[in-house]
């Protein structure tokens, strides 16, 4: 078993949505943060959105994930 704190989670889930919350126990709830991220990034390139709303977007997601992770601890 990972020994975790919450700044970890939420550094885990800032980078990588959903991992913060595996790590945690909340399998279920890590994989469709990751599914949600992935299909975010999927749909901003398939409709060729500009990079820096890009960017914007994953950060604002990664913050979403991270704060979810924290909390959960």
């Amino acid at each position: 078993m990972v020994e975790s704190d919450a700044v970890t989670n939420g550094i885990f889930s800032f980078f990588i949505p959903g991992l913060g919350q595996a790590i945690e126990g909340y399998k279920l709830r890590g994989a469709i943060f990751f599914i949600i991220a992935v299909i975010i990034s999927v749909a901003l390139f398939h409709f060729n959105i500009d990079q820096t709303i890009q960017h914007i977007v994953h950060i604002i997601y990664g913050l979403v994930a991270a704060y979810d992770a924290y909390r959960l601890y």
